[in-house]
């Protein structure tokens, strides 16, 4: 264990933050979806939540300033409902280290299927909310 990073974050989750760079995508996905068949860069977090991962990783991981939205998730099919408080609970987290974003970027499922399939990595959490996959987009890390 390492001080200062979260319980949550896995070994192998640390090096794929550490590998990625900036522009790189990385999707928080729920239970159910098909990681291993579209990114072949699967890991579990089985159990883990997405706002609990969320706010693990958002300390360690700098999203992408240069693009409208960094922050990406799926568009209900027609005839769904989205459940506001998904978003609301990820926005939360997403806030605490970054205050400008405001809102995430809605795509439609396939193009998000399509998207996860070049993204870094997809890590499949313990998440069972409708909805509930959410893309990170890498920014640079300041110097300090």
């Amino acid at each position: 264990m390492l001080k200062g990073i979260s319980p949550l974050i896995s070994p192998e989750l640390l090096k794929v933050l550490a590998s990625m760079g900036h522009g790189d995508e990385i999707v928080l996905a729920d239970a159910h979806f098909p990681g291993e068949s579209v990114n072949a860069n699967t890991l579990r977090a089985d159990g883990i939540r997405i706002p609990d991962l969320l706010e693990a990783i958002l300390p360690l991981f700098e999203l992408d300033s240069y693009v409208p939205c960094p922050v990406m998730m799926m568009a209900p099919v027609e005839g769904d409902l989205l459940d506001p408080e998904v978003e609301r609970s990820y926005l939360e987290k997403i806030k605490k280290e970054v205050p400008a974003i405001d809102s995430v970027e809605r795509m439609d499922r396939f193009a998000f299927y399509e998207r996860a399939q070049s993204a870094f990595a997809v890590v499949i959490t313990g998440e069972t909310a409708k909805y509930g996959n959410i893309l990170l987009k890498k920014g640079v890390t300041p110097v300090k």
